[in-house]
């Protein structure tokens, strides 16, 4: 496998605002996502991900369809994985692919058990928390695509019931495993599943990961992904499979209200990805609009929104 970090031609232009000292500093990456069979450094892929304020509203669990067969293979998600992850050899219903009887090694706590009741399949980007880093502007089928998806394995992962729970829609500002083992695996897990969907973090989310990937899980490398199912647009892959430019948000980026109700952003980068739809903001003194068209109308590839003039 080949690490490939600011690879000579890389297309997908990174930079986020990094403090130290009270001054501020500017960090750009260059990252080229081409498949599964490449590594790359978790904090690298940490860096290419957009830093902006969580959209906390509109959520229901019901707009998320899970635990559906939704890749024709004749099992749902849950039994899916219920069966990728036993230990050993599972016995199956053959006719209804149920798992009849299985081990299962929880990674979060290291519970073990037979008892299939005790092991919920967690979605590592909790359906909240997707909604809230971007999913809210997905449409049906990028939803369900989600919630069941089995192409990657860092999606959905069979642990404790007690874990699962304990975990519940939190990011890694406020939890992390119990096994304090996991956690490089379990952060590069996030990264993966949010850059992959192209998902965004909050600044704290961001902040935490960071820590983390500088420390004790200093040099934590990750595999890169396939394109995902249901045409939800990746931060690092384009609808093509190629890399496409984006701009993370500076880390002193912040919102506020407009009169007319629609946030008004203090920063921002023409062109870069944004939320919500409808959001402000200026830039040099001309005025700027999230938008998921163009000035002429034309949408932007995979229905995302990005700053653009107004017209």
């Amino acid at each position: 496998m080949n690490i490939r970090i600011a690879a000579a031609g890389a297309v997908l232009a990174m930079s986020i605002g990094l403090s130290s000292a009270g001054a501020q500093a500017t960090q750009t990456v260059d990252v080229r996502v081409q498949g599964p069979n490449d590594t790359y450094l978790a904090i690298e892929v940490l860096k290419t991900i957009t830093v902006q304020n969580e959209y906390s509203r509109g959520y229901k669990r019901s707009l998320f369809k899970h635990w559906l067969d939704i890749d024709g293979d004749g099992c749902d998600a849950r039994e899916q994985v219920l069966k990728r992850d036993a230990i050993g050899l599972p016995q199956v219903d053959p006719f209804k692919c149920f798992v009849v009887e299985a081990d299962w090694l929880s990674p979060y706590d290291g519970v073990r058990t037979s008892d299939r009741t005790r092991v919920d399949i967690d979605h590592t980007v909790a359906l909240k928390e997707a909604w809230d880093s971007g999913a809210w502007q997905w449409n049906e089928a990028q939803r369900t695509a989600f919630a069941n998806d089995t192409s990657d394995a860092r999606s959905l992962i069979a642990a404790s019931s007690s874990s699962n729970r304990s975990k519940g829609d939190r990011d890694p500002s406020n939890w992390m495993p119990p096994l304090r083992g996991y956690w490089c695996t379990y952060s590069a897990n996030w990264i993966a599943v949010k850059a992959r969907w192209g998902l965004s973090m909050d600044q704290s989310e961001w902040g935490r990961l960071n820590n983390v990937l500088s420390g004790q899980c200093a040099g934590t490398t990750m595999r890169g992904w396939s394109d995902v199912a249901g045409g939800a647009p990746s931060a690092a892959r384009s609808s093509t499979g190629r890399s496409s430019a984006t701009t993370v948000a500076s880390a002193s980026t912040s919102t506020s209200a407009a009169p007319g109700g629609s946030p008004v952003v203090a920063s921002l980068k023409p062109g870069s990805y944004c939320a919500p739809e409808g959001a402000t903001g200026v830039y040099n003194g001309r005025a700027y609009v999230c938008s998921k068209t163009r000035m002429s109308g034309t949408p932007y590839a995979g229905n995302r929104a990005r700053w653009r003039r107004q017209t």
